[in-house]
């Protein structure tokens, strides 16, 4: 079952709350719970070197096959986009259940990028319109198994939205503040019936999940605990990963110059996705 997103659009978030409903006895967060739902690709999922981006496209259908026993359940995070790259799919109905992505208002997810990449809003925006972007590092060894393909923003959330292959649930970010136990209710009801579960949802862990997971309280255990999350490689600094959450709003913070731009060549999107 992947966890699915661009990057900063929700992703740890939806991963705190399904960490904390799946795997805690007491509906308790803790961030050691998000070892529960790991990110692919990962060298930790790799078996194979990939000393270039092809190799590692080439090989993510591969280590899915050797880590993931198709007799168990398994969530995993992952940012890649469902684009083929190099001529290859990042995953198919053989090896996937479903898919949750979490789609978020583009001019929302530039200024989390800026403070997350510590990027300006001019080299955020040029990522998000760059077909071929990715996100990758290197081991000592130069092996590139984490890589994940990107593409665009547009391309990216259409690749999911528009994906035949498996039942993907497409939940949107503001949804999740504004619509919040209606929302993770059908989140685990879609993994449930997938599952072939016919159990009812535990209503009472379901409030206390949301609870434990409401991005005030993780933006307090990152500042009183740490999250080693938050560490921008990049930069080698520190930042806060939980952030501004769901006050971030592209209203007060965006510079006119950058919002226009993006009204402009997103427009369709913002129109496809009621953001106007």
């Amino acid at each position: 079952m992947w966890i699915a997103s661009y990057p900063k659009s929700g992703n740890t978030y939806l991963r705190s709350f399904l960490s904390t409903y799946y795997f805690s006895k007491n509906g308790k967060f803790n961030f050691d719970l998000l070892q529960n739902i790991n990110q692919f690709p990962s060298l930790r999922y790799s078996n194979r070197k990939a000393y270039t981006y092809f190799d590692a496209a080439k090989n993510w259908i591969l280590n899915q096959t050797d880590f993931f026993d198709k007799k168990n359940f398994f969530f995993l995070k992952t940012h890649n986009s469902l684009e083929q790259y190099f001529g290859h799919k990042f995953t198919t109905s053989s090896e996937t259940l479903g898919a949750i992505y979490i789609v978020r208002d583009p001019r929302n997810v530039i200024t989390s990028m800026c403070n997350h990449y510590s990027m300006t809003y001019d080299e955020a925006l040029k990522k998000m319109n760059d077909q071929n972007a990715s996100l990758s590092l290197t081991d000592s060894e130069k092996d590139y198994s984490n890589l994940s393909f990107l593409g665009s923003w547009s391309n990216h959330y259409k690749s999911w939205k528009n994906n035949f292959e498996f039942k993907t649930l497409f939940i949107k970010y503001e949804d999740l503040q504004n619509n919040t136990y209606n929302e993770f209710y059908k989140i685990l009801n879609f993994i449930e019936e997938l599952r072939g579960n016919d159990k009812n949802i535990d209503e009472k862990k379901l409030k206390e999940s949301i609870n434990a997971t409401s991005f005030s309280n993780l933006k307090k255990k990152e500042e009183s605990e740490g999250f080693k999350e938050s560490l921008h490689i990049k930069a080698n600094k520190k930042t806060n990963f939980f952030n501004l959450g769901f006050e971030n709003d592209w209203n007060k913070i965006l510079p006119k110059e950058i919002s226009d731009k993006m009204n402009v060549q997103f427009s369709n999107e913002l129109k496809d996705l009621n953001y106007e």
